[in-house]
């Protein structure tokens, strides 16, 4: 796993598929996604070498369910007593009540997904003793206070973080920087894509200097006029 400071208070943690992001508030700090199936152990080590403890991370918010975002959050809240949140339509999947909806693919995706899923690890996540669920508006103690972004579509249960007083934005899988050029675009494998694309507008209308994706390097500087020039080339529905 790589880690990367994209700026004194933000840590970026990138694993083989997906990664997740560290914000520091003096001393305590919060995590935003968990990696894969038994990264729990990668990110409690990641997080000592910057010289902080696991315990030292009071949350771990889930931007939704699958497991290269979830698939750690688990393993990782045992080691640190962190607790998790996660929205409360994708709460009951990251509990593992029962298993999520798969994404309806396009023709397009099924390559990719194949490829992607090479990647991921065998076994059944730990799963988090409990889970606190969020809505659309709250606002949660870290970074001057994060509002939670309800971004349906590429899952019923998707949020984004912004961080308005900071114009750190945390996007999940609805937005993403494609591998070839970096390019800002909507997230892929989603469950309902017209619905996603709502959602992408919905955040490109946020004032965001930095915006940080599930998959694909950040964007840090004049990140909103990024994600608006994207939505721009997109329609909204339809």
């Amino acid at each position: 796993m790589d880690v990367i400071e994209l700026l004194p208070r933000l840590h970026l943690l990138r694993f083989p598929v997906g990664q997740a992001y560290l914000w520091h508030d003096g001393a305590e700090s919060t995590l935003i996604d968990a990696g894969t199936i038994g990264a729990g152990r990668t990110i409690a080590d990641a997080i000592t070498a910057l010289g902080r403890a696991p315990g030292d991370v009071r949350r771990i918010v889930l931007t939704h369910f699958h497991e290269d975002h979830a698939g750690g959050a688990g393993e990782f809240a045992a080691l640190s007593g962190a607790e998790v949140l996660a929205h409360h339509l994708d709460a009951p999947f990251v509990r593992g009540e029962r298993p999520g909806p798969p994404p309806r693919f396009e023709d397009w995706e099924l390559p990719i997904h194949a490829e992607v899923s090479r990647h991921l690890p065998d076994g059944e996540p730990v799963r988090p003793r409990s889970v606190t669920p969020v809505s659309d508006g709250d606002v949660l103690d870290f970074g001057g206070g994060a509002r939670v972004v309800h971004v349906p579509g590429h899952t019923d249960g998707s949020i984004a973080l912004f961080l308005p007083d900071e114009g750190v934005l945390f996007t999940g899988d609805a937005v993403a920087a494609s591998p070839v050029d970096g390019a800002v675009m909507p997230g892929v494998f989603n469950l309902e894509r017209l619905q996603l694309m709502e959602s992408f507008h919905r955040l490109a209308a946020l004032e965001a200097d930095v915006a940080c994706f599930g998959h694909g390097d950040p964007v840090v500087g004049q990140a909103s006029a990024a994600l608006r020039k994207a939505a721009d080339s997109q329609p909204a529905t339809g």
